[in-house]
């Protein structure tokens, strides 16, 4: 299945290896990589009121500065005082749950978002979770 070359590929290819140019590197070009900024918080000893407050002031400040992704760290509530309430499920992380829900039910926040969901075990797994936030609009 040979196919003919023709002329004008054969001068082109000539002229490709006639001049010491070197290749682009498509991974590496700049002009096409987005800058995605990430942010880390922890909210490990936040009470529920402190963690819910600085979470809103957070997605918010986020927001403004351009912020796409923030990592939220709340633990998986193994080390937290559950077991000293018999209400509470000592199987139940406060933070872990609540604040994705305070998140979902502030229609103001969930304005900011794209989406929520849990990190990736690098990130802390199911001791973290994702909030990816829309672009600002200018």
């Amino acid at each position: 299945m040979a196919k003919k070359i023709s002329e004008k590929d054969k001068k082109d290819w000539n002229d490709f290896l006639s001049k010491n140019d070197p290749l682009p590197v498509k991974d590496e070009d700049s002009s096409k990589k987005k800058i995605k900024k990430t942010l880390t918080f922890d909210l490990h000893g936040y009470s529920l009121d402190e963690a819910n407050n600085r979470i809103k002031e957070l997605i918010e400040q986020s927001y403004n500065n351009g912020i796409y992704k923030l990592v939220i760290v709340t633990g998986k509530g193994l080390h937290s005082n559950n077991e000293k309430d018999p209400y509470v499920s000592k199987e139940f992380g406060i933070l872990k749950n609540s604040v994705p829900e305070f998140i979902k039910n502030d229609k103001n926040l969930m304005n900011l978002i794209n989406y929520i969901r849990e990190a990736d075990i690098e990130d802390g797994g199911s001791g973290s979770f994702y909030i990816y936030l829309k672009k600002t609009k200018v």
